[in-house]
């Protein structure tokens, strides 16, 4: 499969902006003001690892009407102007007396109508400004109405576009392809540690950019929790391991797992491997188009009680995926989160089989007016077994 290209269009950011500011309209907005990797990177274009370090916080005010503003540090400059964006605002950061909130309240100013800023303040969402200083600009704005946008930003970010879907179809491919050759990889006598490095070696190898999320867990016949490792236990015969990545290809994740055995499966694990396995196909077959994602736990949860499932402690079984690894909504009871064509969802059904014993499984998949495609390549149906 060829690689996308990278980047986007600067058609794509001019929709992505129009679509922010027609319910901008509608909801009186002035103006967005955006903090976060992603979202700044969603409507900008403007891709940089610096994002690692918290010294400087950086800002991108989607006004009403026009392009996006940068109000960024004077280091990053260069980078923004290979961007779309050409209204470029810098500071020498860090000043920590003046991180640039001079700045900012000037350019938010300058776009006042209504008198109301959107900022994302909701769920899975954080301001990575420090506290004290937006509480300083909410304080200089004043009489302007801090509101939440969350809804707005996310109802955006949730449909993907054909870009963003070609590159999220790129990086499952190349994990699938990556996992489909991980049975020659695994060895028992070695440390989880020690597999799971071989196998981010494979997965950049094979083109991914990154594997920031690669997770194990191991135990005889189950595993007890799936968020800890890799850890130093050495694998050994009638072990069964989880491996987790979300890799990505040009800031766009897959997250998805396969589960080992090593020597030997017991009829248990493989009653509760085929039982999340099959939990999946049924949560595969509700998603399409006006379905909720609690109306997806349903399918699975039903598979998974009469498989005997003793509970759940992971909480939810799917998310959105795309710019992070993890993005709303939630596969949850709760959660009425209406599918539509064009977001991309995982499914992770999982549950406790014994005492200190769990499984869990997850794909990746696109909603489409049809129903639902695989982007992640099917797991076996039964569990591979390790010589």
């Amino acid at each position: 499969m060829q690689a996308p290209e990278r980047g986007f269009t600067q058609t794509e950011f001019g929709q992505r902006t129009q679509r922010a500011q027609r319910l901008m309209r509608e909801q009186r907005l002035d103006a967005l003001l955006l903090t976060t990797e992603p979202n700044v990177r969603y409507f900008s274009g403007f891709f940089s690892q610096f994002w690692h370090s918290p010294t400087r916080p950086w800002f991108l005010v989607v006004p009403m009407e026009g392009k996006p503003i940068a109000v960024i540090p004077e280091i990053g400059r260069s980078g923004m102007e290979a961007t779309w964006v050409k209204d470029i605002r810098t500071w020498p950061a860090p000043r920590p007396a003046d991180d640039g909130l001079s700045l900012l309240c000037g350019v938010l100013r300058e776009h006042r109508r209504f008198g109301r800023v959107g900022v994302t303040l909701g769920h899975e969402t954080f301001l990575r400004m420090p506290a004290g200083d937006f509480q300083l600009l909410t304080e200089r704005l004043n009489p302007v109405e801090i509101v939440d946008s969350t809804a707005l930003v996310r109802s955006l970010r949730n449909i993907k576009s054909a870009q963003e879907i070609d590159k999220l179809r790129y990086i499952c491919t190349l994990t699938s392809n990556a996992f489909e050759a991980l049975p020659s990889l695994l060895r028992s006598g070695e440390t989880e540690r020690e597999n799971c490095r071989r196998f981010r070696i494979h997965l950049l190898e094979r083109g991914v950019d990154d594997s920031p999320y690669l997770i194990a867990g191991s135990g005889p016949d189950g595993y007890d929790n799936i968020i800890m490792g890799p850890s130093d236990r050495v694998l050994a015969e009638g072990d069964v391991m989880i491996i987790d990545t979300g890799s990505t290809f040009d800031g766009y994740f897959s997250d998805f797992d396969r589960n080992f055995a090593f020597g030997r499966a017991s009829d248990t694990l493989r009653h509760a491997y085929r039982t999340v396995y099959e939990s999946t196909d049924a949560g595969f077959a509700a998603a399409r188009p006006g379905a909720t994602m609690a109306d997806l736990w349903r399918a699975m949860w039903t598979v998974l009680e009469a498989g005997g499932a003793q509970g759940n402690t992971v909480g939810r079984m799917g998310h959105g995926l795309g710019m992070q690894l993890t993005e709303g909504p939630s596969v949850t009871p709760e959660d009425r989160t209406v599918l539509q064509a064009g977001m991309v969802i995982t499914l992770e059904p999982g549950m406790t089989f014994a005492p200190g014993k769990q499984m869990v499984h997850e794909e990746n998949l696109l909603i489409t007016e049809a129903g639902a495609e695989m982007l992640s390549q099917r797991a076996p149906a039964e569990i591979p077994v390790i010589q």
